[in-house]
This record gives C-alpha cells, structure tokens and sequence, in this order.
C-alpha cells in the first residue's frame, strides 16, 4: 500500500479524513502536536481514535508554540471566544487563530513524507463552515505544495511529488459528519473543544462546539460529543 502522512488533532475533521484515507487504500501514518494548547486533551482523542483505526504509525511532537503567544488557545490568559454566530465567523481572524500554526505541522509532516518516501500529506483543513483561518484556504494549500517540491529532494529530482491531500476542504461540516458516518465513524471518540474542563468534557460554546453543534443538528442526528453543559 502507498504510504501517507496525516495530521490527527483528535477532533470531528481530522477523524473523518483519517477514515477517507484508509478507505482510499492508504499505509496511513499519523501524526499529533503537543504545542502547549489549552485543549491538549484533544491529545487523548487522538490516541483513541489512532488505536480505534490501528493505524502503522501514530507519533506524537512536543513544540512549545506557548513561546510566541498571540492566540487564545496557547495564552490562558486570552479569553476563547463563546456564544458567537456561526454565520459571523467568517468576519476577520480570530484570537483563536494560532500564528503559523498549519505552516508548522505541514514542515514536520513534510519531513516525515520524505523519510517515508510517502507522496500524500492529508490536512483536515475546511474553507466553509470554519473560523476564517487564513491557513485553511485553498490557495494557502496550493502554495505549500508548491513550496513542498521545491524544497524536498523528491520535489526536485521528480521521483516522488508532494501532494496535500484536503478532501473536506469544500464541505460544509454536516457533509463532512455524513461522509464520516458513511465510513463508520464513531465520533463519540473525539474531540473539537477549544476550551474543554479538565476531565475533557466540553465547553459547547466556542466556535469549534458550535460549528460542531450545528453540523450534527443539520445531520438530524445527536452528537455523541460529551459537553459539561447537557
């Protein structure tokens, strides 16, 4: 089977493409970032879903972006964002926008491929129901890959192309729910909460609970998710 790289937060998105891939036929090999988030028991759920799928590989990177600041989920002292309009979110870059974040995980993603020999990296990126980070959009993605084949030796020797994999990145989140249900998905394993309690239930207020809320809700069907307000 051909070899790919896949970024796993844990969370709705990312599980849902870790299943697309392995549907696809994939050697899948996972990988999650402790980089000092507020909700690093979106860690745990990575584990649990990489264990759930029995994927190859499932590493987990220590970075501390605690060190530069600037975004909610890295500063406990930033407020995360509750009670916001879905329909708003697209207004400007929010505080939880962590800076170069996506940039980051794709380096280190990028590195293992090459180790690998693997030609795909997935990224569960989203450009419609999301939170309007600048590093979600399709012409962000399509500039790293770019960049991808220039800086790799198999980028540059033709022998083995980079390509980032974002099959979500056009669906609202109640397809990318169904499309996940489809491949079996038990999303009672994961978690979106931005601002979870310490037992990791979550908080249903913030923008990723909500937009979570609301794809289940179109669904018609109950998130399994396990929130400290129900």
């Amino acid at each position: 089977m051909p070899s790919a790289v896949l970024l796993l937060s844990g969370g709705l998105d990312s599980t849902t493409l870790l299943a697309h891939a392995l549907h696809e036929g994939l050697d899948v090999h996972a990988m999650t970032f402790r980089y000092g988030q507020r909700h690093a028991s979106e860690i745990e759920a990575a584990r649990r879903v990489a264990s759930h799928f029995a994927v190859r590989d499932h590493v987990i990177v220590d970075i501390d972006l605690r060190t530069f600041g600037g975004s909610a989920l890295t500063n406990e002292r930033m407020a995360v964002p509750k009670d916001r309009d879905p329909a708003a979110m697209h207004d400007g870059i929010p505080i939880t926008y962590v800076p170069a974040r996506n940039t980051i995980f794709l380096s280190f993603a990028l590195a293992w491929a090459e180790v690998l020999e693997a030609g795909d990296i997935f990224i569960g990126v989203n450009a419609l129901d999301y939170s309007g980070y600048p590093d979600c959009r399709p012409d962000y993605i399509a500039a790293y890959e770019r960049m991808a084949n220039l800086a790799t030796r198999s980028g540059v020797e033709g022998t083995n192309p980079i390509h980032i994999r974002t099959p979500l990145i056009a669906m609202t989140k109640s397809e990318i729910i169904k499309h996940g249900l489809a491949l079996g998905v038990d999303y009672a394993i994961t978690q979106s909460c931005y601002d979870p309690d310490s037992s990791g239930a979550a908080c249903g207020r913030c923008d990723a609970c909500l937009l979570r809320l609301k794809g289940f809700a179109e669904v018609g069907t109950g998130d399994p998710g396990r929130y400290r307000l129900r």
